[in-house]
């Protein structure tokens, strides 16, 4: 079976010999492919995975790293559009928006939401709701990646802890990720 060609709902192993991975789920004693790809058998870990070999937009899952651009901003939430989900960066998300509440900001109190994000930011989040496309930015790898002023729209940067801009020396706040403009995801 190890790196046959599979198409979704083509059984990859049993659960009697390996752990589904990546691109599979479990029926009945059985793993399958969720995706068209090649099977990789993984004999140290016992785990079974399909690497997919098809230009499909990757299927989101909870738990899953996802980067998008700030589209809107309400009171309490921040609207993203996603383009990437980490991983699978050859593969672009498209026409999926995904949402992040004012609760699932930081692991702490946030008072106001444009404190913490400003439109056009690239952040990089947690999928922690699949169906409803929720997201979560409290880790300290989690947030914006890359943020632009909000008088002129340069690229901020990070000097001494702080946002400037090296255009109209604006000073800016972000929930910033760790891997702020280091161009990783």
């Amino acid at each position: 079976m190890e790196n046959s060609i599979v198409l979704p709902g083509d059984v990859v192993g049993s659960t009697e010999e390996f752990v589904a991975g990546h691109d599979t789920y479990v029926a009945g004693g059985y793993i399958y492919a969720s995706t068209t790809g090649q099977v990789e058998i993984d004999r140290e870990r016992r785990s079974a995975r399909v690497i997919t070999k098809s230009n499909a937009p990757p299927r989101l899952q909870n738990g899953d790293i996802v980067v998008g651009e700030v589209i809107d901003m309400k009171e309490s939430l921040v609207i993203l559009s996603l383009a990437v989900k980490k991983g699978y960066e050859s593969r672009p998300i498209s026409d999926e928006e995904a949402t992040i509440h004012i609760s699932n900001v930081k692991n702490s109190y946030v008072k106001d939401l444009r404190q913490m994000f400003g439109l056009r930011d690239i952040v990089k989040a947690k999928i922690i709701d699949e169906r409803q496309l929720r997201l979560f930015t409290g880790d300290e790898e989690l947030g914006v990646i890359k943020a632009y002023c909000s008088r002129c729209m340069s690229d901020l940067r990070l000097k001494e802890g702080k946002l400037e801009c090296p255009t109209c020396h604006n000073s800016e706040t972000r929930k910033l990720s760790r891997d702020y403009g280091l161009g990783v995801i």
